[in-house]
This record gives C-alpha cells, structure tokens and sequence, in this order.
C-alpha cells in the first residue's frame, strides 16, 4: 500500500474521458491518495502533496491541448521541474511532445498507426498484440502513439518493434488503455481480450515501479 503517496489525474471529457479516469482509479485508488483536477483553475498549492501527475485518454484532437491547460499549464509545468512525475495515457501521451508540454528530450509522439508495419491503419478502439516486458497481451488500443528518437528506456513494444510504454527521465508514456474496463470491450471480436483486470495490476505495478526510489523494470 501507498497510501501516504498522492496522484493527481486530469479529467475533462471527452479529452481526458470520464471511462479511462474511471479505469484509472479502478487500477490505483486503493493503493494511492487521489485528487482529481481538470480545466479550471486549481488552488494555490495543489500539487505540493503530489508525487504523479496522470494525463489519461480519451476522444478528440490533441490540439485543444492549449484551451484546457491555458489556466493549469504554468502549475503542471512547474510540478514536473521541481521533481514530480508525469504519466501519459494515450491522449495524454501525446501532450508530451514539443507542441504541447514539451516535456521530452528529443523525442517526439507520432501515431503508430502511421509507422511502417503497424498493426492498424485506422483510428478505431480495437485490441492488439503488445510485448510487455517480455510477455505478448492483447491490450485495448484507439490511435495511441508511439515515440521516436531521442534516448528512453522502452517497457513495452508494438509487434513492430516500436516502442509502446517508455520511461524518460520524470516522464512516463504508455500508447495503449491498460485502463480499460469490461465495457469497453463491445465488438465481439474483442469480447475475449478482456483481461479481466489483469492489465489494471500492470498499470498498478509500472506506477509503483515508476514511483519507486529505484525502479525495477524489466527492460529491452
């Protein structure tokens, strides 16, 4: 348990959905003190007792990036250059790169379903096969980027070789939903990849790991 660690996760729907914070919260909120924040102003100190601060995914286009972060951006910022952490999910994920937060070093966050190989060529919600630190699952993906150049430490890949979870520095990237809930999981085709919340403890893990003083991932 870690419950004298706080995160904080931004929620503004559909950007940031209400079913990827709930996912969220189903994979931490027991082990982790949660404060959720969204687009208004958040108060003078906010973010002193946090150590994680958690963008999720959702529906949309990352350019609305700069109308929901215009009265928070100053106070995420300073959050991560005093030392806090920062996890993408996804949408959040691509708010990483330059033209948003611009938090990574020499690595930008492009679409993987536009990279040579990619196993799906469309945005749709959709299940495809990950190799997570060495074991291939099925996870719930919706045009979640990958990421490229610069240097990182890679958790995960897509079948073709691209990197789908990365760690740089404070800043930690995941393309795909291991957030996902059962309700998520409508076509079925993809009825039998529910993982029956096996990928929330993953989540769960990769943040303990990532928290840690010395995180222990298995890397490529």
């Amino acid at each position: 348990m870690h419950q004298s660690k706080t995160i904080a996760i931004y929620l503004q729907h559909p950007t940031c959905s209400v079913d990827s914070v709930n996912g969220v919260l189903a994979s931490l909120s027991p082990d982790y003190k949660i404060k959720i924040f969204t687009k208004q102003k958040v108060p003078l100190g906010f973010f002193d007792d946090v150590q994680l601060v958690i963008f999720p995914g959702g529906t949309g286009e990352a350019s609305v990036f700069h109308a929901q972060m215009k009265l928070n951006m100053n106070d995420v910022c300073q959050f991560v250059a005093r030392g806090g952490k920062y996890l993408g999910i996804c949408m959040g994920a691509y708010w990483a790169d330059k033209y948003f937060f611009g938090f990574l070093k020499g690595t930008r966050v492009v679409q993987h379903i536009k990279r040579p190989k990619a196993q799906v060529r469309t945005s749709y919600g959709t299940t495809i096969s990950i190799d997570w630190q060495g074991q291939t699952h099925q996870m719930y993906f919706y045009d979640g980027p990958t990421f490229v150049g610069g240097k990182f430490q890679v958790v995960a890949s897509y079948l073709n070789g691209d990197p789908m979870a990365i760690i740089q520095n404070q800043i930690a990237l995941i393309g795909c939903h291991l957030e996902s809930e059962g309700n998520w999981y409508t076509k079925k085709t993809m009825q039998a990849h529910w993982h029956q919340g096996q990928h929330h403890s993953m989540l769960l893990n990769f943040v303990n790991d990532f928290l840690a003083p010395d995180p222990q991932f298995t890397l490529f």
